[in-house]
């Protein structure tokens, strides 16, 4: 920094190579307009695509090109662009194409990440409005720095796969199917948002897949879905140099089967209603969360009005009981066999026991056991796609819907990754 009596002066480098800086000008508007000159020497042909370095002068016309901020101002880099001559056909002429500016992007380089670290959970309504640029500025920029589509030039590989859907519409069954992966460091990425959960479209998807990948796939997580576990299986049986597992989610069994007990609840507690009196039913009042819980986490107060509860609804002790069974199954450490054979001796005692809130997850269970039980190898879940949900969910909401698909699929990635990528 440079101390003057006259004006402290400050020197910073604008990041960017190959220019020279003019002239500086403040304006009345609080904006820093700075001339420079590209110091960069030649270009492609507009035509041919050649090196070209025959000087043909410059552009009439003034660029000006929005910079990253400087002490709250916004600031400008102005320049007219050198201009080369081809020798191919017609010989044309080509303005300069800046290392550090997009073609016909009003923005540098420096700038476009600028607006992607501030669009990181937010609105491009919000980023325009803060930064003082269209709307439409900002959309262009997130198309230039955000790829919609994954780029699998940045992953070695992909040992376990997710696949779960988000409503696009509440309430229409519109939904659009998530693929990530978990790499080997926790970092999940997206791969994949898709218009919807067909099998075909979500295997169309999978032979997208490099063939340098297939060899490193090993596990894909996903819900009770036929289309997910179908596509996937046909494309391991389509490719000899894939071998996946197919692993069915245990948090989503776990809904499955705690829903049967919830159930159960209700209709328990309303007939209870009807037959206890008015100050027997309101010792059990309030019960729905400590059914919910698991029993290690009940506290000593909703114990004692389980107790209540269940002297009243032996049924819903029972299923209770079942429940907390089921789950202390699925939090041993079990081989596969071992927990095949857990689940049958579990599946056996429901049946004996004449209950029937848990009739349909029986059916579940036996049709989907094998895959089920691929959860005790490496005890993997797709966890990390309900957390993309869950910002999925969120992003809607933030930004009042999203319906196309590759902006889901930006603005998740940008969510995810921005900061990492831009800062």
């Amino acid at each position: 920094m440079q101390m003057t009596k006259a004006q402290p002066r400050i020197t910073i480098p604008l990041d960017i190579k190959k220019i020279i800086v003019l002239d500086i000008e403040l304006t009345a508007d609080g904006e820093y307009i700075i001339t420079v000159e590209s110091k960069q020497e030649g270009t492609q042909c507009r035509v041919c695509g050649r090196e070209i370095t025959e000087s043909h002068g410059r552009d009439n016309k003034w660029v000006c090109l929005r910079h990253l901020p400087l002490f709250g101002h916004p600031v400008y880099l102005r320049l007219r662009p050198k201009r080369y001559k081809c020798k191919c056909s017609h010989k044309p002429t080509t303005s300069q194409r800046l290392d550090w500016c997009e073609p016909r992007s009003p923005h540098t380089k420096p700038y476009d990440e600028h607006l992607m670290v501030q669009l990181v959970n937010s609105t491009i309504e919000d980023v325009s409005q803060k930064e003082g640029v269209k709307y439409d500025a900002v959309v262009g920029a997130l198309g230039r720095r955000v790829q919609a589509s994954v780029d699998w030039k940045e992953l070695e590989e992909l040992s376990v796969l997710g696949i779960d859907e988000v409503a696009l519409k509440k309430g229409r069954k519109n939904y659009a199917a998530i693929i990530s992966t978990q790499q080997a460091d926790g970092q999940v990425k997206v791969l994949a948002v898709l218009p919807d959960r067909k099998k075909k479209t979500v295997r169309q998807f999978l032979e997208t897949i490099p063939v340098r990948l297939h060899s490193t796939m090993e596990t894909v997580c996903t819900d009770m879905w036929d289309g997910y576990v179908n596509a996937v299986e046909e494309f391991a049986q389509a490719h000899e140099d894939v071998s996946l597992d197919v692993v069915i989610d245990r948090f989503h069994v776990a809904k499955n089967y705690r829903d049967n007990v919830d159930k159960l609840r209700k209709k328990e507690c309303r007939q209870l209603k009807k037959e206890l009196s008015k100050v027997e039913y309101e010792e059990i009042k309030g019960v729905m969360w400590p059914t919910r819980k698991n029993n290690r986490n009940v506290t000593t107060e909703e114990r004692k009005k389980l107790r209540r509860l269940f002297s009243y609804s032996p049924d819903l002790k029972l299923a209770y009981t079942f429940r907390e069974e089921l789950t202390a199954i699925f939090e041993m450490k079990l081989s596969r066999e071992e927990a095949i054979e857990r689940l049958k001796v579990w599946m056996a005692k429901v049946e004996r026991s004449g209950l029937k809130c848990f009739d349909t997850f029986l059916v579940t269970l036996t049709n989907w056991l094998d895959k089920i039980a691929n959860y005790f190898v490496s005890r993997l879940s797709s966890g990390f796609v309900e957390g993309l949900n869950t910002k999925i969910k969120t992003l809607m909401r933030r930004c009042y819907g999203i319906r196309r698909v590759d902006h889901i699929f930006q603005r998740l990635s940008l969510d995810i990754l921005g900061y990492r990528r831009f800062v």
